[in-house]
């Protein structure tokens, strides 16, 4: 039986009372902790950097969701990998040879996913499907929490989930993820909803992680 994953954001998180918050999302039930990390380059904003991964990474047993939105990911890998990253995705758009970003993640035992932009094809992701073990479909345009959905990515959600078949791909979705767009997302494919803004704004985190993971 299908069942959704929840990967919490910890762009959303409070990050003066990080420990806390850490502790809540493992509370609330949520499957993943997802970790944004941004250049100010490849995104027009600046998020967190290694230091603070290893600090997550040492006060959480969490399934740890790395998320590269940086230019030259393959120079990173290394670090994230070693420091407890559990699966490492990078962009299409921004890795010189994306098959050798991919091997380097495999080298060090990890899973690897591809994200790509809203401006980017899905067809674009066809020469990987035998390589990776996600697809990270941005449907925001990646370097900012808060922003709202574009239901124009529900169909490229679809054509992704057609693409790959039977393959043992996963189909993650960040960006505007609610009680109102994830079952759309869902609907047309998704395993893994990412939740940043929506999902720490909760009073009840478990509530409504319950809630996103039941949707159909």
């Amino acid at each position: 039986m299908h069942t959704t994953k929840i990967a919490a954001s910890l762009l959303s998180a409070d990050m003066l009372h990080l420990g806390d918050e850490l502790e809540r999302v493992r509370q609330s039930g949520a499957d993943w902790l997802h970790y944004d990390v941004m250049d100010g380059w490849f995104v027009p904003n600046l998020s967190f950097g290694l230091p603070e991964f290893q600090a997550v990474a040492r006060q959480t047993d969490m399934f740890l969701d790395v998320h590269l939105m940086i230019n030259h990911p393959e120079l990173y890998i290394k670090n994230f990998a070693e420091a407890g990253a559990d699966l490492i995705t990078f962009h299409l758009e921004a890795a010189g040879d994306p098959f050798r970003t991919v091997r380097t993640i495999r080298h060090y035992h990890k899973q690897a996913g591809i994200s790509v932009k809203p401006g980017t094809p899905a067809k674009a992701l066809l020469p990987f499907l035998d390589e990776i073990d996600l697809i990270l479909v941005m449907t925001v345009e990646p370097g900012f929490g808060g922003q709202g959905y574009m239901h124009e990515m529900t169909g490229k959600i679809r054509e992704i989930r057609n693409m790959i078949q039977d393959k043992a791909i996963k189909i993650e979705v960040d960006g505007g993820i609610d009680h109102t767009t994830a079952p759309e997302a869902v609907s047309a494919g998704a395993d893994v909803l990412v939740s940043g803004s929506y999902l720490f704004k909760q009073q009840d985190m478990k509530k409504t992680v319950d809630m996103l993971r039941e949707i159909k």
